[in-house]
């Protein structure tokens, strides 16, 4: 079972998921890395200080769920799955390859921890208002993390799934939203106004903590929040995110929803996060 570490072990923990994450940027040439730079302390929260998981048996009936709603965060979210020790460091190179457990879309049938395959933007919230209910049932102890994007705000299926949560008062179901402010079609806000954010959630019945989803110990704190919280409601955490985060050259970029960049930089990235987090790691 997941241990609570040290507030270094746990800065270390997000430092290593963006290591990883543009590690495997670099097998492909590409990837949805701005995207994992930006949720790696969220993702690192959620593995290394709030989960209940078996590292050695991922299908353990007690284990909390964490859905990627946003199946395209799959580089991040097999970042995270290596730090948490489900899958091993040596598969990181067969990423998006043939063949691989870690192809470059989250799908459940082929990944250890994936427990449901994402992509089709928009469906993670009721999948997890059902599995939700069905823990409840079964009177099993363990939350339900449904990590979804904020261009997933713009689809009907989310308000819905958000207004059956609270009806069921699914204390077991804590939504994470990542809030970048870019899609492929533009920032979010743009394609469609989804603020006041807070305001919203709260009219439909969810507990809501807004914080900055690049402030480590802030995100912790919400977590610890969302878990000790007594009221028999679903609980939501915005997590204001800056795209790229620890590497200032993809940060600056104006459009870094899905990046390419020179060979060259790719190691550039990992010495600036080694330089920033680490203590000189290489591999």
């Amino acid at each position: 079972m997941s241990l609570k570490p040290t507030d270094h072990a746990l800065a270390d923990s997000a430092y290593r998921i963006r290591r990883y994450s543009v590690q495997m940027g670099e097998i492909q040439g590409q990837g949805y890395v701005g995207q994992a730079l930006g949720y790696a302390d969220v993702l690192a929260v959620a593995y290394c200080h709030a989960m209940k998981f078996k590292p050695e048996d991922p299908d353990w009936e007690q284990r909390d769920r964490f859905l990627l709603s946003h199946g395209h965060y799959a580089i991040a979210h097999y970042a995270a799955l290596l730090e948490a020790g489900i899958i091993s460091a040596e598969e990181m190179e067969t990423y998006g390859g043939d063949d691989s457990r870690l192809p470059m879309s989250g799908m459940a049938t082929y990944t250890p921890g994936m427990e449901i395959s994402g992509g089709s933007l928009g469906q993670g919230l009721a999948i997890g208002v059902g599995i939700a209910l069905g823990l409840r049932h079964q009177k099993i102890d363990a939350f339900v993390y449904n990590s979804m994007s904020d261009g997933e705000l713009d689809e009907g299926a989310t308000w819905e799934a958000a207004l059956g949560a609270s009806h069921h008062q699914l204390s077991n179901l804590i939504c994470l939203v990542d809030i970048n402010n870019q899609q492929a079609d533009g920032p979010s806000t743009k394609v469609m106004g989804f603020e006041p954010l807070v305001d919203k959630w709260q009219a439909f019945g969810w507990h809501v903590q807004r914080v900055d989803g690049n402030d480590l110990f802030a995100v912790r704190d919400a977590f610890d929040v969302a878990r000790a919280l007594t009221e028999k409601k679903p609980r939501v955490i915005l997590f204001d995110t800056l795209m790229g985060k620890g590497v200032p050259f993809l940060e600056a970029r104006e459009k870094n929803h899905f990046i390419r960049v020179d060979p060259p930089e790719w190691q550039q990235a990992l010495d600036i996060l080694d330089s920033t987090y680490g203590h000189g790691e290489r591999s």
